[in-house]
């Protein structure tokens, strides 16, 4: 080791010595710039670049995590599991699984500088947890753009006088269409009919009035008929495919050119355009929370929305949806976080960004809910229906419940386009990540071939892919292989990687050395040591285990409204979640087949780190390998280990 720091100064001193760092460290190319840098120096490493700047880096993290799920999933989440009660659930799985797999991703993706399949030069017996991690975010980034294409379908829409899905008398329209306005007919005991006329009992016989109620229920929403009718134009089941409608296939088209185009030159365009899309919604979810809270109805949404209800906390299934919630919010395990921190600068401190881009999305999804519950309120107000009637989550509360609401306010085309635009910068602000994961996956794979003049091909060409492939959701049956995606491409799939990815990185690397590389980077191990010890070593494998066991019991056949879909179309669903956990053991059994020596000795060399395992730049390399003693917060495991080998394992 002091020969190795020997040599780092003298080459620092001396350039033309770098011949022999160069020997030291194979397929890695020295960094010129040692011996003159400074914290002025824009990109630390020279060859792969890092963020402009730090803002940017914690920009494009709070664009991830803070996505449409973020918004219209937690809220419904909320009043549906105990109200205020379930934020107690949901911080305890946020402390035991979302902080520990965030801030671990943040320091793994950071300490390497490296792709999620290169940086498997840790263990490379398990490269396949990154071709899985690649895999989740193409298919995630396939559907995810669809959704994008529907918001601008929807903005497009509102640049009008009169919203369409406002009234009834549209070419798509059935005779089911209903304008309703019931907050003086149900109050008076009458029943609003298809017509949003209000009729009473007295008017009619008891065989007539019940034929009436059944027709007042099946009756639905101008905005519920513009978006199957005249936005999906669905069709009767996913087997009935129907043409490509050409009016979403351009806005999905629009989509991926605006995708395209903010990450044309890699990390420099990307951290430009997302101080749009990571400022931008909390611009717009205060303006409608203040227009919110003046409307009629807002406080019996918010009470809805936050009143707690305790005894929900003995459910297992209130902790296990706060598992979920959590666990997907901050997308852990798609390769994405490693993605984002593999462009920092070393000694970036990561673990102060993973608390502040962690909790801020819990207190994102905490203010959405206001905003999203005044609203409700407001519309439940209107139609004298209780707020749990029209409460819901997902597609239906962004493209239906919240449209419906919109377009009974005051110059509702202005809070029509404001809300289009806040999903927009949502969606968007995601999908940079997830189409960033998968060109930074392939530009990492054949970094000589494809750095530098050749990256901008590598975004088109993969943008050209995930588009044609996204036409089959801008079918009439589109809908329902959104759905069929999104059930399967990173449910299980995402939480077996997890549980890999903690076995990888915490037993076979050893948590310890984990720790001491953390410890390189920000100077100093992060607080409460022995607690991040527990944690990775133990409470957030228990915590994934026990999701997964959640997801397979509480898992049901994918459908959609009122069609279930046939037994084949589940079975391909359930190819779509083994693809990615099948490229784990496959890639695994084409190393141990490359690989010298006897079937032990294979594996044994397969599950060590490589010799160019670490930090990117020599100067790094030489901090990480300076001999360090052993520090009083290190646990008793370590101290045993050196006084058994004469040295602390983690510095091997």
């Amino acid at each position: 080791m002091v020969i190795i720091q020997n040599i780092v100064s003298e080459t620092h001193m001396f350039p033309g010595n770098d011949l022999k760092v160069r020997g030291l460290v194979p397929n890695r190319q020295p960094d010129a710039m040692d011996r003159t840098y400074t914290p002025e120096v824009v990109d630390e490493n020279k060859e792969r670049g890092n963020w402009s700047n730090k803002v940017e880096f914690m920009m494009s993290c709070f664009s991830y995590a803070v996505g449409l799920g973020t918004i219209w999933r937690f809220p419904y989440l909320c009043y549906r599991n105990g109200g205020g009660a379930f934020l107690i659930p949901y911080i305890i799985m946020y402390l035991l699984a979302g902080l520990p797999l965030f801030f671990m991703e943040l320091a793994f993706g950071q300490y390497a500088s490296e792709g999620p399949i290169t940086i498997w030069k840790i263990c490379p017996l398990f490269q396949g947890i990154g071709y899985a991690m690649f895999s989740i975010s193409f298919l995630v980034a396939i559907y995810y753009n669809v959704i994008v294409a529907w918001s601008f379908y929807y903005l497009f829409a509102s640049f009008t006088n009169e919203l369409p899905w406002s009234h009834c008398e549209n070419d798509w329209n059935t005779p089911a269409c209903a304008r309703f306005d019931g907050k003086n007919c149900t109050v008076l005991g009458g029943l609003l009919n298809t017509t949003g006329h209000c009729l009473f009992q007295n008017e009619s016989s008891p065989e007539l009035w019940d034929s009436l109620k059944a027709a007042a229920g099946a009756s639905r929403m101008p905005a519920d008929e513009y978006f199957h009718h005249s936005v999906l134009g669905i069709s009767d089941g996913i087997e009935d495919i129907g043409g490509i409608r050409w009016q979403l296939a351009l806005c999905l088209l629009l989509g991926w050119i605006m995708v395209f185009f903010a990450l044309l030159k890699g990390v420099k365009s990307f951290g430009k355009a997302v101080y749009f899309t990571a400022i931008f919604p909390y611009v717009v979810m205060f303006i409608l929370l203040i227009r919110a809270a003046t409307l009629p109805g807002y406080i019996d949404g918010i009470m809805f929305y936050l009143i707690p209800k305790w005894e929900r906390l003995t459910e297992a299934k209130v902790w296990g949806d706060a598992a979920m919630q959590i666990f997907f919010a901050l997308s852990p395990c798609w390769g994405g976080l490693i993605t984002l921190a593999s462009y920092n600068t070393f000694h970036n401190n990561c673990f102060r960004d993973s608390l502040i881009v962690a909790t801020g999305n819990i207190l994102t999804a905490f203010f959405a809910g206001f905003v999203i519950f005044g609203i409700m309120g407001f519309m439940a107000h209107e139609l004298g229906k209780p707020v749990e009637s029209v409460a819901t989550e997902g597609a239906g509360l962004a493209f239906i419940a919240y449209p419906e609401a919109v377009s009974r306010l005051p110059f509702a085309p202005i809070w029509s386009i404001l809300f289009f635009v806040m999903l927009l910068t949502l969606g968007l602000g995601t999908q940079f990540t997830l189409l960033e994961t998968v060109v930074t996956t392939i530009v990492d794979s054949w970094p000589d071939k494809l750095r530098g003049r050749n990256h901008k091909w590598v975004v088109l060409g993969a943008s050209c892919v995930m588009f044609l492939l996204g036409l089959t959701m801008c079918t009439r049956n589109g809908m329902y292989v959104l759905q069929l995606l999104d059930n399967h491409a990173a449910t299980f799939s995402a939480l077996i990687v997890g549980l890999c990815e903690i076995f990888v990185i915490h037993y076979l690397y050893g948590v310890d050395r984990f720790l001491n590389d953390i410890k390189v980077m920000l100077k100093r191990y992060p607080p409460t040591y022995g607690l991040w010890y527990f944690m990775w070593k133990y409470l957030t494998p228990v915590v994934i285990i026990g999701l997964f066991i959640f997801c397979t019991v509480d898992f049901a056949p994918s459908s959609y409204a009122d069609v279930v879909f046939p037994g084949y179309v589940n079975a391909i669903g359930w190819v779509i979640s083994a693809v990615p956990i099948s490229l784990i053991p496959i890639v695994a059994i084409m190393k141990i087949s490359k690989a010298k020596g006897s079937l032990r000795q294979r594996i044994d060399s397969l599950i060590k780190p490589t010799p160019d395992w670490g930090p990117a730049l020599h100067r790094h390399r030489a901090e990480a390998d300076v001999p360090r003693h052993v520090d009083s917060r290190v646990p008793l495991t370590l101290t045993v280990a050196s006084s058994m080998n004469g040295k602390c394992h983690c510095l091997e």
